[in-house]
């Protein structure tokens, strides 16, 4: 096991942060589920875990039908009534010594920056493929992981027939995951995003954003639209993809999901990746994030291994090293704002060892403070893969902000909302774990 100076171990404490989910299923599951159930959920993003996503209910007449003659549905457009990524940010802000206060920030609508988010596996349809229609499960993941990036960019989040639950196990049962239901779904993300670039785009810088299926919806575009096309990769200012395993060569930054578009390797670089899973501790044998060729890393077509590994970037240290993360959590009920943070309660780094390379994170505050912390609520081959955003969501905004300010300086300068390019080197040879 390998870390840039030593292991966090996280502190054991019976205060555990449990939020319900949005659909109304408990924040833990039985242990008699079977392990096969298990094994899909795994793949699938917070939709089935105890995570940040039980915002407050969303407004009244949010859940929408698909238009039929719109060619992309859109679950965030900036500028439309009740966009769920344009929602309060009100934030209360628990201190560990107990005082509180109230934080407030808001979306920028001027923003010369896009932001394009793909939402994780949250769809509960039968259906081997999700249909286009606005629910209330794709509205909470979009208030919970990408309405807080609305301070540093325009939010696009479009609807796409992502695979459900039930398509999952039908791939599965047909040994594959990344069969015909990830052909369409992947599809009807590329379709929207090409559609968003020829009428919507108008030369805006891009941040891409993605958890989960999102990111695998995301490295699949990426790979496809942008690695190998030159022009359109001096328009991407980060992406962040997490819980969908971005591979490298070892010991790389770059050779594995994409030729040549790298690792961020420090603070408010452009043009770059930052990726991860999160986890406790060493993910278990079998673990399905974290290891190349192997679980969720099939669902974009990642099969092989030799050579291989998962990616990690600490989004709150990115030139490495250790770090406190600054997390935030829809706070469903918590307290009267929408948002809760917990600072210092966290601290982060990359690890890896025995085949896995993950971000560990820890308790960084002593038995005293007892503010909730999350935990392997679904299980050691989860980790906290349904708090991969939200443990670190401050520090992600920030490394946007960042990237963004340091913009003109490496990829071009901005002239009212278009971009004017300028040439951008990918810097050589580059370590994986940061």
């Amino acid at each position: 096991m390998r870390a840039d100076t030593r292991c966090l171990v996280p502190a054991s404490t019976p205060t555990t942060l449990r939020r319900a989910t949005p659909w109304g299923w408990p924040a833990t599951r039985p242990g008699a589920f079977l392990t096969v159930v298990l094994v899909l959920l795994a793949l699938v993003g917070p939709a089935g875990a105890s995570q940040a996503f039980a915002a407050s209910p969303p407004p009244p007449g949010l859940t929408r039908a698909a238009p039929a003659s719109s060619s992309t549905v859109w679950l965030c457009q900036p500028g439309t009534p009740d966009d769920p990524c344009a929602t309060s940010l009100a934030t209360t802000v628990i201190n560990a010594s107990g005082p509180t206060s109230v934080e407030s920030a808001k979306p920028d609508p001027s923003s010369p920056f896009d932001c394009f988010y793909i939402y994780p596996t949250v769809s509960r349809e039968t259906s081997t493929n999700a249909d286009l229609r606005v629910q209330k499960a794709e509205i909470a993941a979009a208030v919970a992981q990408a309405s807080r990036f609305s301070q540093v960019c325009r939010v696009w989040a479009p609807m796409y027939r992502q695979v459900t639950l039930a398509g999952l196990a039908e791939e599965l049962a047909l040994g594959s995951l990344n069969g015909a239901a990830t052909t369409t779904a992947y599809e009807s993300v590329a379709a929207a995003f090409e559609d968003y670039l020829a009428h919507d785009n108008d030369g805006r810088p891009i941040v891409f954003l993605g958890h989960s299926q999102g990111a695998a919806m995301l490295i699949m575009v990426l790979e496809r639209l942008f690695d190998n096309q030159p022009a359109l990769r001096h328009k991407l200012v980060l992406a962040i993809i997490l819980g969908g395993n971005v591979e490298v060569k070892t010991g790389s930054s770059v050779g594995g999901s994409f030729t040549h578009i790298p690792l961020c390797q420090e603070a408010a670089e452009t043009g770059c990746v930052i990726a991860y899973s999160s986890f406790p501790g060493q993910p278990p044998t079998g673990s399905l994030f974290g290891r190349p060729g192997t679980g969720v890393s099939l669902q974009s077509g990642q099969t092989a291994v030799q050579g291989l590994q998962v990616a990690c970037v600490n989004p709150a240290s990115v030139h490495g090293g250790s770090a406190t993360l600054e997390p935030y959590f829809p706070s469903s009920g918590v307290a009267a704002t929408p948002w809760v943070s917990y600072p210092g309660l966290y601290s982060a780094r990359c690890m890896s060892g025995r085949g896995a390379t993950w971000l560990q994170v820890g308790k960084a505050t002593g038995a005293s403070d007892r503010r909730p912390i999350v935990t392997e609520q679904d299980g050691p081959l989860w980790g906290f893969h349904a708090d991969d955003v939200n443990l670190a969501l401050g520090d992600l905004v920030n490394d946007v902000a960042a990237a963004e300010a340091n913009w003109p300086k490496t990829s071009g300068r901005i002239v009212g909302t278009q971009l004017v390019p300028a040439a951008y080197n990918v810097p050589a040879s580059r370590s994986a774990t940061r």
